[in-house]
């Protein structure tokens, strides 16, 4: 089976646990995609009814609009029922390294706002070790973005500044840059965390720590489900 494959399976069955009146946290990603089009079918066949999302990007946003999936803010309800989302690494006790996509930020300002962040992901994406598959991407504000470099470089990491295919650096929703940090393997990415939250500049960072209360995973030998058993609600 292809990553394509399982990627629509994990996704597709996150949405079993979406009922009808929810309101709901839209991740962005390749996987979450197939989530928000199982929803759109069942909202058409009558199956899902009063569903209103709140999407992490702009780009998420278009793509409900187009699938008919209604759309609110989180102005609008201050707390989310249940968000779908992504990941890029996924360790054994739930803990993620997100914002390959670039949406950090807001994905983790829902997250927050969420009673059950259920994360989908295909088999290649879970790790012994937080930042052994995939860099630590960090947000930073455009000004000064430089002495955040030599900040992270000072921590240990490689920086490399995210740029699109023209050469022209990425811009988040908010405007920002991505710098991805190459740390290595995470032995303690909690103070890593603290680090980053207390520097001026920094505006966000993708280790979401406690805050996945389900990881849902295609495999080939079918689904499996892990559950965050500390998961505040």
């Amino acid at each position: 089976m292809d990553t394509e494959a399982l990627k629509r399976k994990a996704g597709e069955r996150a949405v079993d646990f979406v009922k009808s009146g929810m309101v709901l946290g839209l991740g962005h990603g390749s996987t979450t995609i197939f989530a928000l089009r199982r929803i759109a079918r069942l909202l058409r066949a009558g199956e899902l009814a009063d569903i209103r999302g709140i999407p992490t990007s702009s780009q998420v946003e278009r793509d409900a609009q187009e699938l008919g999936i209604p759309l609110t803010t989180l102005n609008a309800h201050k707390q989310i029922d249940l968000t779908i989302d992504g990941a890029d690494e996924v360790d054994g006790d739930l803990n993620l390294i997100k914002g390959g996509g670039g949406a950090l930020l807001r994905e983790k300002i829902v997250a927050q706002a969420s009673l059950r962040e259920i994360i989908v992901v295909d088999e290649t994406k879970l790790s012994a070790t937080l930042g052994v598959k995939w860099p630590l991407p960090v947000e930073v504000t455009p000004f000064g973005w430089r002495s955040q470099e030599a900040f992270l470089e000072w921590l240990g990491a490689r920086v490399t500044l995210r740029c699109i295919d023209q050469g022209s650096p990425f811009k988040t929703d908010q405007g920002n840059l991505i710098l991805d940090c190459d740390f290595g393997p995470l032995r303690n990415p909690h103070q890593l965390a603290g680090r980053l939250e207390a520097r001026a500049g920094v505006v966000e960072h993708g280790l979401f720590l406690g805050l996945a209360s389900d990881v849902i995973v295609g495999t080939e030998a079918g689904i499996r489900h892990m559950e965050n058993l500390e998961y505040r609600t």
